[in-house]
């Protein structure tokens, strides 16, 4: 009887010791990916990072976010949309992740399901077909927000197809995009994912000999309004956010260009 105590104590041990043993790898995996995220990407352009409202910015190997956790998404995204990166290539799409490099927690894809919104990419997998690696990495529960299906497959995926075709006639362009999380907003799923009212697109062109900027801020409503509809300025979605966009831009420059809601200069 005490021999079967005692093989009984060694066996819950070896597996207390097992289980730890994991939990602390897994830990010690997490904690790697988490020191790899703050850590900026050759393909970052650093220089036209907007500010963090947060203090958590994540870079991944293609686009880089600021996290909010209290609204289970990111506040932006922001990446570089060169030329060569557009690609009629077809990618099977991955499952959606939780971004482990987000330290507070990103949201799960499960408060997603049954809830009636899309799982909307903020950097679309489209502008990522460059390769396999990059357009899987737009499948991290952090560059997803609540969209309801008739704006994601309308009038925001329009907006998303002319960000292309400026990609292409501007040799590039800086994308910062996610929704204004701000005000009386519906929630989600257990962890409660805020739903924005409305989303923003803030885009900066300094490849094609004179810089100009763009911003279009958009109700979360289908639409069939022409794009033009709804720019609105740089310091309109400042205001709204309190997030300081091309802050390293020579000040009277950022100020001219981010008080302007004109159009001029954009190929609609």
């Amino acid at each position: 009887m005490k021999k079967r105590t005692l093989y009984s104590l060694i066996a819950i041990l070896i597996i207390v010791g097992i289980y730890g043993y994991e939990n602390f790898l897994a830990e010690e995996a997490t904690s790697e990916i988490i020191e790899e995220g703050a850590t900026v990407k050759t393909n970052t352009n650093e220089y036209f990072l907007p500010s963090s409202t947060t203090g958590e910015i994540v870079h991944h190997e293609n686009y880089s976010l600021s996290y909010n956790e209290a609204h289970e998404q990111a506040e932006w995204v922001a990446y570089e949309l060169k030329k060569s990166h557009l690609s009629n290539t077809n990618f099977k799409r991955p499952y959606f992740e939780i971004d482990l490099a987000v330290k507070t927690g990103a949201a799960d894809w499960r408060n997603y399901k049954n809830s009636g919104y899309d799982r909307g990419h903020l950097c679309p997998a489209g502008d990522r077909r460059f390769s396999k690696e990059a357009h899987d990495e737009t499948f991290l529960t952090s560059n997803i927000s609540p969209q309801e299906h008739q704006f994601n497959a309308g009038i925001w995926n329009t907006l998303e197809q002319k960000v292309r075709y400026w990609a292409r006639k501007y040799d590039g362009v800086f994308v910062v995009t996610g929704g204004i999380l701000k005000g009386n907003m519906k929630t989600i799923g257990d962890e409660d994912v805020s739903v924005p009212n409305q989303f923003y697109k803030v885009l900066i062109d300094n490849n094609s000999g004179q810089t100009k900027m763009i911003a279009f801020l958009m109700p979360h409503e289908d639409s069939q309004q022409p794009l033009y509809k709804f720019v609105v300025s740089v310091d309109k979605i400042e205001e709204l956010t309190g997030i300081d966009f091309f802050a390293e831009l020579e000040d009277r420059l950022e100020n001219k260009l981010e008080a302007s809601s004109s159009y001029k200069g954009w190929s609609f």
